[in-house]
């Protein structure tokens, strides 16, 4: 360990000091600005930093530096919260590798991290550091304004980081001895830890597969029923991933005919076509370093998937009216209610597309699959919506919440959503009851008195109304589904008395 550093002997001499006044420091300020004052000094650097991953291991915060000799203030609005973009950090913390550079060039290195300096920094030390399960918590970084080969220090450092790691872990869990009195305003249920909510297993199986594409840039299909959160959990993946710092865009792919979802994806010059006054920038651009969420992924057309896979192959984009192309930066999270095996197998979606978006897929389960998530998210709609009223939290009386749960949902979390917050608007007496509660149970009552024609009607009613809820009212879909000409299945709703109101 020290056979490459001067002097050896007085180099561990020092080295076990500081080991002994970190291991005296009563708090995590004077551990962690302790660490970054022996780094320097032992390594001979003007400048040391402390990056520390947060508990969720998705968010890198500077924690302490050391410069000329001097310890920097902490001030929260100049700290970079964000390794996106800094090639050299984001190297060190997600392969685990010991990175020293002896001659930086700012041709090749992107070194917005280091602070300004005059000369310029011409050689860095960036060591992963490891909490006691050996899984990387952060970054110790030593830097020098002359050339130098600092790998030797590479050792000793690691061990002096991770006893700085260990001992600021046991100060937590001192503190956690003796917490502070909770607040009174108690925060909505989250457990995940990507601001969604609910517990149950198909949920947790969610959250696991979403903890393995945050800091990967795979493109992601999620799938799922109308109404299960597609566009929250592409917001997950993008609010907690490396790309957070920059742009979310989402784009519903059935909402706007193909020549206006052509131009808004890819943006157009000025005189591409009738109307196009000045450039207008596409929402690939808009994206570029973010993440753009296609919604309804299955609805686009043809012409435009093969567009569509260029990007995601090539990484170039070209607007209407230009000749040339230009490199984005994008990750794609695409969703779909269809089943785009099949629409592959009818010809309706590319096969390569299909293959290039679900590199890494995500089936959203469906609420009736997550029964005892239905009463959490209930009573958390509830709460919203009171809030958002001005109101005092409404009761829920037992009555309530047992015709809640015997309940199929087949909108499933936007329906729930949408009769809570019904339900708390009608409610006067401060408590829910089944009756503030409009559930479409007539396909589930068994009404002795009705003839066999008027039965078939019930469940024909029942299956019209499910397809052209799951088309999102779409009456040329739902009758494609169907295997219906458009006029027979408006025919079949005139005579069921189906409204586009009860869609």
């Amino acid at each position: 360990m020290f056979s490459q550093v001067p002097q050896p002997l007085r180099y561990a001499e020092a080295l076990l000091q500081r080991f002994a006044t970190l291991a005296r420091a009563a708090n995590s300020d004077a551990l962690l600005g302790g660490l970054v004052e022996s780094a320097a000094q032992l390594s001979g650097c003007e400048l040391s930093q402390l990056y520390l991953l947060d508990d969720t291991h998705t968010r890198l915060t500077l924690s302490a530096e050391w410069q000329d000799g001097l310890l920097q203030p902490r001030a929260d609005a100049s700290l970079p919260s964000d390794y996106d973009g800094e090639q050299l950090l984001q190297y060190c913390l997600c392969q685990n590798q010991l990175l020293s550079l002896n001659e930086l060039d700012s041709s090749l290195h992107q070194t917005g991290f280091l602070p300004d300096a005059s000369p310029a920094w011409r050689s860095l030390l960036c060591q992963p550091l490891l909490d006691e399960q050996k899984r990387v918590c952060g970054l110790l970084l030593i830097a020098s304004q002359r050339s130098r080969d600092l790998q030797g220090f590479a050792g000793s450092l690691a061990q002096l980081g991770s006893f700085v790691i260990a001992q600021l872990h046991l100060l937590q869990r001192l503190r956690s001895a003796h917490p502070e009195p909770a607040p009174s305003s108690i925060a909505p249920p989250c457990a995940s830890g990507y601001g969604l909510i609910g517990d149950s297993a198909p949920m947790r199986g969610v959250y696991q597969l979403i903890s393995k594409v945050l800091h990967n840039p795979v493109s992601v299909m999620l799938a799922g029923e109308t109404g299960t959160g597609k566009e929250l959990v592409a917001r997950a993946i993008h609010d907690c991933g490396f790309r957070r710092s920059k742009a979310f865009v989402a784009q519903n792919c059935a909402s706007l005919p193909e020549s206006l979802l052509e131009s808004e994806l890819f943006g157009y010059r000025k005189g591409a076509f009738s109307g196009a006054e000045r450039d207008h920038q596409g929402l690939f651009d808009a994206a570029d370093g973010g993440t753009l969420f296609l919604d309804e992924i299955g609805d686009m057309p043809l012409s435009l998937q093969a567009k569509l896979l260029r990007v995601l192959q090539e990484g170039e984009v070209r607007p209407l009216g230009s000749t040339a192309t230009h490199k984005v930066d994008v990750r794609i999270v695409a969703a779909t209610h269809h089943n785009l095996r099949s629409l592959v197998e009818d010809g309706r979606f590319r096969e390569d597309l299909f293959y290039r978006l679900a590199q890494f897929p995500i089936e959203l389960p469906a609420l009736r699959e997550r029964d005892q998530d239905i009463l959490t998210l209930a009573r958390h709609f509830a709460d919203k919506a009171s809030a958002f009223l001005q109101r005092n939290p409404c009761r829920w009386a037992d009555r309530t919440l047992e015709h809640l749960a015997s309940y199929a949902f087949p909108g499933n979390v936007r329906e729930l959503k949408g009769l809570v917050e019904r339900a708390v608007l009608l409610c006067e007496g401060g408590e829910l009851l089944p009756e503030h509660f409009d559930l479409r149970q007539d396909s589930n009552t068994d009404d002795h008195s009705m003839n066999l024609r008027e039965r078939m009607e019930r469940v024909e009613r029942s299956l019209l109304l499910d397809c052209l809820r799951k088309n999102r009212g779409n009456q040329t879909s739902a009758a494609c589904e169907l295997g219906l000409p458009r006029r027979t299945l408006l025919y079949r709703m005139q005579r069921l008395n189906i409204s586009p109101a009860d869609v």
